[in-house]
């Protein structure tokens, strides 16, 4: 395999034959640059996108001499030949009410023909579906991820992507690597859905750019632009099980270049629910604030754009018992009750350059500092840790004698000092530092037609981890008329953080035990994994109305996996290295129609064959189903004059039977069934728009009111031998509404 890596990479870097291009700069009215705005030759197929500091470059066309430029809510202008020197576009921005109603029919979640890696956009629209409170919520209406929760006492929601827990999605902000570490477990509800202006989901093994570490796929997500954001904006959010919510944005222009918006977040839940009546709170009591400072400076002329980010958490979390009372039974055998008491720190900053008369070359440089501590009991069990990490990231992009053949390549460095102490049925004290540096190279490839590719390799020197070799290759083809085919393959590694990244199974009784195999880390070798990856998307009209069809396939072969086995025995937790084979088989077909104007439905299967080699034997993973169904309809009323709307929503999730970890060999009042049943979820939502600057919404989640009675063995004594609350596979709560509003200052 490596050598076939090695031969595709060394083949595909070849230099095409030289070709003029032209190159310019798309702004607006306020010489902002638009980023994403098609430039095309007319009547030709000949097309690129401008880049976020608003520059393209594209090849010189013989069978046209106009180029088109158009994006959503600009006119679109076509442009002479002639008048290509030192091109600035300057495209005027559209306010006619006809203009606002054809920018509501761009899709909410986008899949793009024409790049080469399988990513799909998420914009504020499909944001908006939902209540989205903070980022682990955020994607109950998309199909490619998976949203369940953790346990059945932490309340806290964790995602998957192609079968795989989200320690195998590389997650980033704005392309810095962000959710990690110590905060794996509770890191995306720390970042407030407002916040977010897009998703980018990719599938398979991701960019060499942002690391080694991704496996089933990289999750970006890029933060409001100070730029962009209005004056003010509030949104307010209660729900029925006492949660409550306030976001505001403050948002100032100091002038033409410089701009800054000040994001505060606040959320309390201050009543105990116990919807099931197992005796435990079924969410957690809790409050939160969350700053963030932006800034953004901007000059188009010069080339220069850079953010400086400056941001505080605090986040404090009570579960348990119903009964229990922190003053008075804080590790006391009184009653069962946890704590995770969180506070992050963090400094970052991004800063390109675009060289003005060379608008294909740019270099861009990005720093972040975090400090994240965790301080956190779960009944006896203790789990503190304190992460401090710095990353820094240097890069450069040019081009390969014409814009068909571009690269990026670049270094970065990673430190992670870990403080972290573990008290279970033994107390040990893991701290430690981790260091990274990696050289990476990463060559595209387009004939700006119907073919594309990127060859990316890095190389990496860890202090754990030794040096290694990273090589991704995606392939990106247009066979005919709005269709892609996309082709996939790549290698990660990871170093598991397996207590921060299985902190609900604190939640329990069961002993945990280590099987040393002599790694660096906990005496664990590093994870390494190949994921495969083929996409198809055609796009046509059906009863002249758009459709799309998308179906994909992943393989994830695991060469070495840090296997968490909770199989051997219902009392134990066993972490130790594979021995023989583990793997994650996913397919995916996904179907989306307009039916009528605004009325959109999206549907999608997915089947998941989840394997790994336990000291049991090989059994599919557990809290895994094999089958899950999906369905979405969306329905906007026309938006009259004065901006008033009605949005419905309404979204369907199946899932099928689930294995469980065995049980067998506790007391017959304390066994659960091999298999989970199967259950559906139903989540809707209804928005009002009453102007351009208000509207108010409301909800609901489980309408059907499905309720796992049993998620907890052997409440009735959590101090037990047999007590865990990690056998979750629906949820507990029962059905659960709310209602909000958001008011802005244009």
């Amino acid at each position: 395999m490596f050598t076939k890596i090695a031969f595709l990479l060394c083949f595909v870097t070849f230099v095409a034959s030289a070709q003029e291009t032209i190159k310019g700069i798309v702004i607006d009215a306020n010489k902002q640059p638009i980023s994403g705005a098609n430039v095309m030759w007319l009547n030709t197929t000949i097309s690129t996108n401008t880049s976020t500091t608003g520059n393209f470059s594209i090849a010189k066309s013989s069978e046209s001499s106009f180029l088109i430029v158009s994006v959503a809510g600009y006119e679109t202008q076509q442009i002479a030949l002639a008048t290509l020197e030192n091109l600035t576009i300057v495209l005027k921005e559209i306010n006619s009410l006809q203009a606002v109603t054809v920018s509501k029919t761009r899709k909410s979640t986008e899949h793009s023909l024409y790049k080469v890696t399988n990513v799909q956009t998420m914009g504020q629209k499909e944001l908006l579906k939902a209540a989205c409170c903070n980022l682990s919520e955020s994607f109950s209406t998309n199909p490619s991820i998976d949203v369940n929760f953790s346990d059945a006492v932490t309340g806290n929601r964790q995602i998957k992507m192609l079968g795989l827990t989200s320690p195998y999605i590389l997650i980033a902000e704005e392309n810095i690597p962000a959710v990690r570490g110590a905060s794996q477990a509770y890191g995306l509800s720390f970042v407030p859905g407002t916040w977010v202006e897009s998703i980018q989901i990719t599938k398979g093994a991701g960019s060499v750019i942002n690391g080694y570490e991704s496996i089933s796929g990289q999750i970006n997500y890029e933060v409001l632009k100070p730029v962009n954001d209005i004056p003010f904006f509030l949104n307010a959010y209660a729900s029925q099980d006492q949660r409550y919510e306030i976001n505001t944005h403050f948002n100032t222009k100091f002038s033409d270049q410089l701009s800054s918006t000040l994001f505060v977040h606040g959320n309390t839940r201050v009543w105990k629910n116990d919807m099931n009546n197992d005796g435990f709170l079924d969410n957690p009591l809790g409050k939160q604030v969350n700053i963030l400072n932006r800034w953004q400076y901007t000059n188009t002329e010069k080339g220069w754009v850079s953010f400086f980010n400056l941001r505080y958490m605090k986040d404090d979390k009570q579960a348990g018992e119903v009964a229990f009372n922190v003053d008075r039974d804080k590790f006391t055998t009184n009653a069962w009750g946890s704590e995770v008491n969180t506070e992050k720190i963090e400094v970052s900053n991004k800063t390109g350059y675009v060289f003005p008369d060379q608008p294909y070359q740019s270099f861009g440089f990005q720093n972040s500092f975090q400090s994240h501590r965790q301080d956190s009991y779960f009944g006896l069990n203790r789990y503190d840790i304190h992460q401090k990490s710095f990353y820094s990231n240097l890069l450069f992009n040019s081009i390969i004698t014409n814009t068909k053949n571009k690269f990026t390549t670049g270094v970065n460095f990673a430190l992670d000092q870990y403080d972290e102490l573990v008290q279970v049925n033994f107390t040990q004290d893991f701290s430690r530092a981790d260091t990274s540096i990696g050289a990476f190279f990463e060559y595209t490839y387009d004939n700006l037609n119907n073919f594309s590719l990127i060859a990316g390799a890095r190389v990496d020197h860890h202090n754990r981890l030794a040096t290694f070799f990273t090589p991704r290759l995606h392939l990106r083809y247009n066979p005919w008329n709005q269709a892609v085919l996309r082709a996939s393959i790549g290698r990660g590694k990871r170093a598991a953080n397996i207590f921060a990244e299985n902190q609900h199974l604190l939640a329990s009784s069961r002993d945990f035990s280590i099987r040393s195999s002599n790694g660096n880390l906990y005496g664990l070798q590093a994870e390494i994994a190949w994921n495969y990856g083929l996409s198809f998307i055609q796009k046509f009209k059906l009863f002249e109305k758009s459709a799309e069809v998308i179906v994909d396939y992943y393989v994830t072969d695991f060469q070495n996996q840090a296997v968490v086995d909770l199989d051997a025995s219902a009392q134990q937790v066993l972490f130790y290295n594979l021995d023989g084979k583990s793997f994650s088989k996913s397919f995916q077909a996904e179907f989306s129609l307009e039916l009528v104007k605004h009325l959109n439905i999206k549907t999608a299967y997915k089947y998941f064959d989840v394997q790994t080699q336990f000291t049991t034997g090989q059994l599919q993973r557990a809290l895994q189903a094999k089958h899950r169904f999906f369905g979405n309809v969306s329905f906007e009323t026309h938006i009259k004059e004065q901006g008033q709307q009605w949005k419905f929503d309404v979204t369907y999730n199946w899932l099928g039977a689930q294995r469980l970890p065995s049980t067998a060999n506790n007391p017959v009042a304390y066994q659960l069934g091999d298999y989970a049943p199967s259950f559906a979820v139903i989540n809707a939502q209804i928005t009002r728009t009453f102007s351009s600057v208000f509207e108010m919404y409301i909800g609901g989640e489980n309408m059907g009111n499905y309720k796992q009675n049993n998620g907890i063995v052997q409440n009735e004594n959590p101090f037990g031998n047999y007590f865990d609350s990690s056998m979750l596979y629906g949820p507990v709560f029962g059905q659960m509404y709310y209602a909000g509003l958001r008011f802005k200052i244009k």
